[in-house]
């Protein structure tokens, strides 16, 4: 029954910001991280940070350290990528998911980003 659904993705033009959301349900069992990925066109699919289920701590790609955030809300059981200072090879498709215990078991459907130079 575990859910998670992106939104917030759009057009923003260069040194713009959006906040992505990711709603989750289902999540009864115990699980150690909650991500951020994502995929450009013609490439793979890359990790772009996540907050861990105990301490709460993030860890950040080094391509948007300084300008990405990830937080959740407990209560509304919601995971948020806050993106600043935006460059247009920030474009990609942006995946949440939820790391169960050695890889991340199950993922959202995206949302598209893109930003125009």
């Amino acid at each position: 029954q575990v859910q998670l659904v992106e939104s917030g993705g759009g057009l923003v033009q260069a040194g713009g910001s959006l906040r992505l959301s990711c709603a989750a349900s289902g999540l009864t069992f115990t699980w150690l991280a909650m991500g951020w990925f994502r995929r450009a066109p013609g490439k793979e699919r890359e990790f772009v940070g996540c907050i861990t289920s105990g301490s709460g701590r993030s860890y950040y790609a080094e391509s948007v350290k300084g300008r990405f955030t990830i937080s959740r809300d407990n209560a509304k059981n919601t995971l948020y990528l806050q993106m600043n200072s935006l460059k247009p090879e920030d474009t990609a498709v942006y995946y949440c998911a939820v790391q169960r215990r050695t890889e991340y078991d199950y993922w959202g459907q995206g949302t598209q980003v893109t930003v125009s130079s």
